[in-house]
């Protein structure tokens, strides 16, 4: 049953040059819940969250909290969601508090100038991932996992309602992903954010995901708790990968297992 406050997207389709890479994706996530999203590469998990953010066009609706974000113009729909991009695109010479605080920008006035009370947020968010001390560090100059770190901040800064990631969790060590992820989430537990999240990392998608889709040729081919989607079988079947499948309660890690050759030993 479809809720006024729940993101519900139907029919959601996507061409890029002259190819479907996302094909009649449906999807219903409660209002507040973390979607994960799983699939190989190149099974359009990028270009569905692009197309749900609106920055590339698409066909079919995209309904969240009784709008139509795909309707909603630049201004009221950067209130409403935020996406943390795979590739980001860092202006050069461009300070941490500075980038930060372009996430504030749907709510500045005419001036277009931060208030005191929008830096005080974007100290807040910055100190929660151990980014205090880099305020005046070029994001540029950065490591990966410390660019990625501030563009998360800039995307909590924005305080969306639709929260949207795009592996997020690539360059940063394990100790900072537990960091980002766990933010984030303490985030959507506190201000009710609905979180969608692209992940390569099954293990991760499962412990922050409140539920899973399985992505598959542009295609949702499984949808529903991770403990449910996640099996040995179906990661052989889409992957092409052994592994072992560890259940503690809905909590599921993914362990690889090595390949036996003909001969009983390993490849």
């Amino acid at each position: 049953m479809e809720s006024s406050d729940s993101l519900n997207v139907e029919g959601l389709g996507v061409n890029l040059g002259g190819r479907e890479v996302v094909n009649d994706v449906s999807l219903a996530i409660e209002s507040g819940g973390w979607l994960s999203i799983i699939g190989p590469n190149g099974s359009g998990k990028s270009s569905l969250l692009r197309a749900i953010a609106g920055i590339i066009p698409a066909k079919g609706t995209v309904l969240f909290q009784g709008k139509d974000v795909m309707q909603l113009n630049a201004k009221f729909r950067a209130q409403t969601v935020s996406i943390v991009p795979q590739i980001p695109i860092v202006p050069p010479r461009v300070r941490v508090i500075d980038y930060v605080l372009l996430g504030r920008t749907p709510y500045l006035g005419r001036g277009f100038q931060p208030t005191g009370e929008d830096v005080h947020l974007a100290e807040g968010v910055m100190a929660e991932l151990d980014l205090e001390d880099m305020s005046d560090r070029f994001v540029t100059e950065m490591s990966g996992g410390e660019r990625q770190r501030v563009i998360i901040a800039r995307a909590l800064v924005q305080q969306p309602k639709l929260l949207l990631l795009d592996e997020p969790t690539t360059a940063l060590d394990m100790g900072h992903q537990q960091d980002v992820l766990e933010l984030v989430d303490l985030q959507r537990k506190r201000l009710g954010i609905t979180v969608i999240g692209a992940f390569h990392d099954l293990t991760l998608a499962s412990q922050y995901g409140t539920s899973m889709a399985l992505l598959v040729n542009g295609t949702v081919s499984k949808s529903g708790p991770p403990h449910e989607i996640l099996t040995e079988e179906s990661l052989k079947d889409i992957y092409g990968a052994n592994v072992s499948i560890h259940k503690n309660g809905e909590n599921v890690s993914i362990i690889p297992e090595r390949r036996k050759s003909s001969k009983g030993d390993f490849k």
